[in-house]
């Protein structure tokens, strides 16, 4: 067998394992949107659910994932950028400082019902918050947290050494030179954690089946310290748990959840593409 019959063995293999992967969830994405586009329409958007759940609209559920989707980033993503700058800039590397990494490491594998074990027992229970919006963001961000430390310290350690020597020569102190010329070039890596997050923390059930999901809620929470309904837990409430909900309304309450993580990872592309266009290296 010469080199060109074992390349061309090698892509073919190749091609057959990514429509193995590609192909499943194609066939998944095309049952969701002919069994839920149906469903879908302004009322069914915008309108309160009624009758137990069987009919109306899921705009409690949409609003509720936005507001846990919104309030676990703002959590997340300052409190990691910051660890990263520590681990990346300031610590020095010890004993300590691989504990920490490989801690971090671990905590991005757990799975996320102990997370949600965790939101109960210290923040509704022990901090007194109940099962509240505040409650279900601080575990979903300390659940997408190890994700965007590891992503913010690759993506700090990506930024050449020789920016941060060329800053400080010039008379800049550590934190300008970090301000200024490292993390600019670093955002898009940041971003990409942020993403990732984002997919994680609006598709989630078992943080926010403990910490603040309601079952059934037809109104719009007036505080942070309200329960809210959400989509995943309100997609697996009806898919479950709720008898004579129709097909169509399932499987639209499906694909308005992946329109959203969507969407959200769209826009965050979409920022990231404009920085990293600003590189010059």
């Amino acid at each position: 067998m010469n080199v060109r019959t074992e390349q061309k063995l090698a892509f073919s293999v190749l091609f057959l394992c990514t429509v193995l992967v590609v192909l499943p969830v194609l066939v998944i994405l095309g049952i969701i949107v002919v069994k839920g586009g149906s469903a879908l329409n302004w009322g069914f958007l915008t309108a309160m659910p009624r009758a137990g759940m069987t009919a109306g609209g899921i705009m409690p559920a949409i609003l509720g994932t936005l507001y846990l989707v919104m309030g676990a980033v703002l959590f997340a993503v300052p409190l990691g950028v910051l660890s990263a700058i520590y681990l990346v800039e300031y610590s020095r590397e010890g004993r300590i400082s691989r504990l920490i990494k490989l801690a971090i490491v671990n905590l991005a594998g757990v799975p996320s019902v102990v997370y949600g074990l965790f939101g109960l027992g210290v923040f509704v229970v022990f901090l007194g918050m109940g099962a509240s919006i505040l409650s279900g963001s601080l575990t979903l961000g300390i659940m997408i947290l190890p994700v965007i430390i590891t992503a913010s310290r690759e993506a700090l350690e990506s930024v050449p050494r020789s920016f941060r020597v060329v800053s400080l020569s010039l008379g800049a102190s550590r934190w300008q030179t970090i301000r200024y010329a490292v993390l600019p070039h670093a955002i898009p890596g940041i971003l990409t954690g942020t993403i990732l997050g984002l997919g994680r923390a609006a598709g989630e059930t078992a943080p926010i089946l403990f910490t603040v999901a309601a079952f059934y809620l037809p109104k719009l929470p007036q505080s942070m310290f309200d329960q809210t309904m959400a989509l995943p837990y309100h997609l697996y409430v009806i898919s479950t748990q709720v008898p004579g909900v129709p097909e169509n309304i399932r499987f639209g309450t499906a694909l308005v959840l992946l329109l959203l993580v969507l969407t959200l990872n769209l826009a965050a592309i979409l920022l990231r593409y404009r920085f990293r266009k600003r590189k010059r290296w």
